[in-house]
This record gives C-alpha cells, sequence and structure tokens, in this order.
C-alpha cells in the first residue's frame, strides 16, 4: 500500500467503495488522515464499516469539515450532469480529486532523491497492452516495477516506493479528469476514437480528459495515427514540451503522409548519451531525456529516421500493426528510464501477451484460435482484422454507436463470419454480400467456424473480435473470451501453452 500524506487529522469525504474507492480510504488513513466513506450501497457500506472506517451520510453531512472530496471514477465528475457529491463539494468549496491525484501526492511528497520513476499509458485502446508489455520489458532489464491502476492492481494498493523503483500505470480518462498535479516521468497517449462521450459532453471534452496526462509529464509518447493525436502532439511541440510521435503505418516501407512524418526540433539532450542511436537521425535526440522526434511502426519493425530500430517478426505475442504500435511505446519508454537499445528489444521478443487481447489460444491441425474478445468495439476489432489477410470471425454482442460500419473496407478479408448475441441480425445486414451465418451462441459459432476454417486444407485463423460489448451474454470480456477457449478446447485443440 502506499499511504497518502497531506491529510493529517484532517476529514476526507470518499465516495464510492468499489476497489479504487476503498483502496484509496485505506491509503488515506494509513497516512493519517480521517475518511469519512458513503456509497449508495449498502453491502459496500456495510464492508467498509467491518474494516472499521467512519461511514457516514454524505446527503446530511457538514461538507465544510472536509479537506477533500475522493470520488470514485465510476461517479460523473461533469456529464451527463456532475454527481450530487460534486455540488456538495463544490458549493462548500472543497477540491475533488481521484485515486491518482492521490499516487501523485504521494510521489511528490518524498525527498527528490527517493522518488520512484513512474511511467503512464492512456488512449482509447491499446493502453493495457502497452502498460503490460512497458512493465514485462522493464522487469526484464532488472528494474524493480509495480504494474497497475486501470488494469489489475489499484495504483494505491501498489507497493509503497522505494528508491530507484518504476510505477507502470494504466490510467482512464475518467481518473484522468480528477487529477490536478499528476507528473509522470514518461506519459503515453495510444490514441483517440470516440468513446465516453456521454461522461466527457463529446468528443472535446474526452481529448481533453486524456490530454491531462501531458500537463506535468517530463516526457510525451504520442499516437498520431488519427487527427485527434496529430493536433495534440503540435500542441506539445509549440509548447515547446519534449515529445515524441508514434506514427503506425498499415505496411513496412510505405509512403507516410508528409504532414505526420515531419519531425519535431529537438528539445535538447538532457540525460546520457547512446552512441549506438545517434546515427538514426540528426534531429534524433539519443538520450530520451528530452528527446524529440518519430517513432515509425509497421507490422513487423521500428524504424526511426529511416533506419531499422527492432525487427519484431520474432515477437509472437505482438502481431499486427496495432501491436507494432504498442511495441513502439515500450521500446522507447524503455530506452527513456536508461534501459539498453539490445534489452529493450529482448523484452519485447519474449513478451508473453495478455488474456483476451490477440491471445492465440490453441491450435486444431492448421487452424489458429485467436482470442481478443477484449475488442469491445469497431475500432478494436479493426486492429485484430487488420492483422490477417483472411479470418474466420466470430462477432457480436451488445453493439455499440455504428456497429461494425466502419469495418466495411475490412470484409473482403473475412472468409466468413459467425455473429453471436443481440447484434448477429444487424451485424448480418451489415454485412451484406459477405459470407455469414447466425450461430446465437459462443460454442456453435466456435463449431461451425472451426469445421468451415479446416475444410480449406489452408493455414486459417479463427479470430474471436466481437466489435461490440460482451453485457448480453456475458458479465464481461474476460468471461466471454474464457468461453471461447473453453469451446475451442472442447473440439480437442491443443493450447498454445503446449504448442
Amino acid at each position: 500500500m502506499i499511504p497518502v500524506p497531506g491529510f493529517e487529522g484532517r476529514r476526507v469525504a470518499v465516495f464510492g467503495l468499489g476497489r479504487s474507492g476503498l483502496t484509496a480510504a485505506r491509503a488515506l488513513k494509513a497516512g493519517g488522515a480521517l475518511p469519512v466513506l458513503w456509497d449508495d450501497s449498502v453491502s459496500s457500506r456495510m464492508q467498509a464499516e467491518a474494516e472499521g472506517f467512519a461511514v457516514e451520510d454524505l446527503t446530511v453531512a457538514d461538507w465544510s469539515g472536509f479537506a477533500a472530496l475522493v470520488l470514485s471514477p465510476g461517479a460523473p465528475l461533469t456529464h451527463p450532469k456532475p454527481h450530487w457529491t460534486v455540488g456538495k463539494a463544490g458549493d462548500a468549496g472543497v477540491e475533488v480529486i481521484g485515486d491518482i491525484e492521490l499516487f501523485a501526492r504521494s510521489i511528490a511528497a518524498l525527498p527528490e532523491g527517493e522518488r520512484p520513476r513512474v511511467v503512464a499509458i492512456t488512449g482509447t485502446n491499446g493502453k493495457s497492452t502497452t502498460t503490460a508489455l512497458i512493465g514485462w520489458v522493464l522487469k526484464q532489464a532488472g528494474m524493480t516495477v509495480h504494474v497497475g491502476g486501470n488494469i489489475g492492481i489499484g495504483v494505491l494498493a501498489l507497493p509503497a516506493p522505494t528508491p530507484g523503483a518504476v510505477y507502470v500505470i494504466e490510467v482512464s480518462s475518467y481518473q484522468l479528469d480528477l487529477t490536478t498535479s499528476f507528473a509522470p516521468d514518461v506519459a503515453i497517449l495510444t490514441n483517440i476514437s470516440p468513446d465516453h462521450l456521454d461522461r466527457h459532453g463529446g468528443m472535446e471534452g474526452y481529448v481533453a480528459a486524456k490530454a491531462r496526462i501531458f500537463a506535468h509529464a517530463d516526457l510525451s509518447l504520442v499516437g498520431v495515427d488519427e487527427d485527434w493525436g496529430q493536433r495534440m502532439a503540435a500542441e506539445l511541440e509549440a509548447g515547446g514540451r519534449a515529445g515524441t510521435r508514434i506514427l503506425t503505418s498499415a505496411h513496412p516501407g510505405e509512403s507516410r503522409d508528409p504532414v505526420l512524418s515531419s519531425e519535431t526540433q529537438a528539445s535538447g539532450d538532457r540525460g546520457r548519451s547512446d552512441p549506438a542511436q545517434t546515427d538514426h537521425s540528426k534531429d534524433w535526440v539519443p538520450a530520451f531525456a528530452g528527446m524529440s522526434g518519430e517513432i515509425e511502426a509497421a507490422p513487423g519493425r521500428l524504424t526511426i529516421g529511416g533506419r531499422m530500430a527492432a525487427d519484431l517478426t520474432r515477437a509472437r505475442s505482438l502481431p499486427g500493426r496495432h501491436n507494432a504500435q504498442n511495441a513502439a511505446f515500450a521500446w522507447a519508454a524503455a530506452r527513456a528510464l536508461g534501459v539498453s537499445h539490445d534489452a529493450a528489444v529482448e523484452g519485447l521478443m519474449t513478451f508473453p501477451g495478455l488474456a483476451h487481447r490477440m491471445e492465440e489460444v490453441a491450435r486444431l491441425g492448421r487452424v489458429r484460435f485467436i482470442n481478443d474478445s477484449k475488442a469491445t468495439n469497431a475500432d478494436a476489432a479493426r486492429q485484430a482484422l487488420s492483422s490477417y489477410d483472411r479470418s474466420f470471425w466470430v462477432a457480436g454482442g451488445r453493439a455499440k454507436a455504428g456497429g461494425i460500419d466502419d469495418l466495411e473496407d475490412l470484409f473482403p478479408r473475412v472468409v466468413e463470419a459467425f455473429l453471436i448475441g443481440e447484434a448477429a441480425g444487424p451485424f448480418a445486414a451489415r454485412l451484406g454480400d459477405t459470407p455469414h451465418r447466425i450461430s446465437g451462441d459462443m460454442a456453435s459459432a466456435v463449431k461451425a467456424a472451426a469445421g468451415t476454417a479446416a475444410a480449406t486444407g489452408r493455414e486459417e485463423v479463427v479470430l474471436l473480435s466481437p466489435a461490440a460489448a460482451s453485457f448480453d451474454q456475458y458479465p464481461d470480456f474476460e468471461a466471454r473470451g474464457e468461453a471461447f477457449r473453453a469451446a475451442v478446447l472442447d473440439l480437442g485443440a491443443v493450447p498454445a501453452s503446449a504448442a
């Protein structure tokens, strides 16, 4: 646990007693604060009382006595309308913060020589894989690394800071909205596409929340594959901030958009030089501490200044265009923290991957089964479909706005689609002449897809990349992915771990 200082002997309101709320209360108490907890759920309040916390009805509390409100990221800060606790805090002049801000203040309170370093990752898609990948690369390089935040362990439940340690933190737009002083050493934005717009009042609000990750960062790594990322990178550059653009190409060596490929002016070498990297580009700052420039990611390779930086063809868990982007972020972050080029690349090669994210679960004859259950929207599914020239696609669930409209250009890669859940009918209508069938449930879809794929006699891929939420048939995407795995293994497929 990370004790939170700065509130010693003062009452701090904590609303929302899920994972982050209870963890924040424990961390505040460990730092000497007097947390006062409330939740709409009776069972959550009972759990807090069982742990010995003060539980008070915040609807009738005296808010003038609170030093801060720690708000659950699940409660709206601004849209569709502010949560009632936000209104009460505002009326009383009480600041509203979240667990990431508490973490930031805990780190800042340490003497400079004792502060750990922090890598923070956000984005619409890819942030969990990038977070896990960075953690893996740093650990393989021998560093003390703690990975958490919006992935796995809540940030304040991670081990207490020690000199030389690195925290690799995934942060959501909801969490960033509740920060004021968060200052990561390396801040990463993987990409931006429409998501959570109801909670941010539209795309501008969503982008503004994501941009908060760069407000106090030492080094910014920005994905510039879409307009929003390009604009954010340009704003950082205009402000004289140290940053690097991560550009993803569909194929190695393809021509690049001149707007994207223009490199930024170096902002000064504030760290150790690395002779092995100095020949990549005259505009490249090899030390990475204060670097500016551009890394181009394409399936199987990373390039800097037109020269190969890393060959990813041996990285089994990093197939496709989007994983090349993830690798670029991880490589750059590792280099920024002083990891050698060779050690960073070796870490990429040995990454085992994350469950439910382009995970090869098994093989049956010449057919591979890929679990990408985390693809809960069309943009995420695009990354998976783009990774294979042909696939037998298992898709469907509870459709999000737009359904699979944006995937039409990839339909020619689909040999046949096997549709499940509530979206089966609408997806079938949208697929039109693309071969498809409504399977209904996961087991039926997997069995049919496996049989059809095997009948070709070729090396084939059965791909679960639903492009939809799971909540019509499963409690979450993890349960959906496990259902896919079980259905595949029931066919007698050999698990990938045993292959």
